[in-house]
């Protein structure tokens, strides 16, 4: 049923900007283009990715239930607490007090969190069951390539 699950509590994001080098240029993802000069900005990545700094926190994805959403297992989630969750929004729940990542659907008077591959079911609440949004996942972190590599 779970996505997430973690033994400790979600880290909470640092206050600190996280400022990379950022190029002016796109890159294509189909044909190439011919060479510009490439200018590089600073970019913050808190500004881009972070509107609630004191109540985001990231979280380590485990399972496949997301992956058609494009949430892989070891992928970084930012998720916001401050956040309502709206209709269609992925989310971080709680049911029965065990945290999982699904998309919230929801229709006046019923709701239902949609697994984000066909393998998985949907939950649906059931009588005496408790479920809680517990926040709003609003970026994906994935890592393409181990730090630390060597080649």
């Amino acid at each position: 049923m779970n996505s997430i699950y973690t033994r400790s509590a979600p880290q909470l994001l640092a206050a600190a900007p996280l400022v990379l080098p950022m190029s002016e240029s796109r890159v294509h993802a189909g044909f190439p283009s011919p060479a510009e000069d490439f200018a590089v900005n600073r970019l913050d990545l808190t500004q881009i990715l972070i509107t609630h700094p004191q109540a985001t926190y990231i979280w380590k994805v485990t399972g496949e239930s997301m992956q058609d959403l494009g949430i892989d297992d070891g992928d970084l989630l930012l998720v916001n607490r401050a956040l309502r969750a709206l209709h269609d929004d992925i989310v971080v729940a709680t049911v029965d007090g065990e945290f999982t990542l699904k998309q919230l659907h929801q229709r006046p008077g019923r709701m239902r969190l949609k697994a984000g591959n066909p393998s998985f079911p949907d939950i649906l609440p059931k009588d005496g069951q408790i479920i809680e949004i517990w926040g709003v996942a609003t970026s994906s972190i994935k890592r393409f390539v181990v730090s630390g590599r060597t080649r």
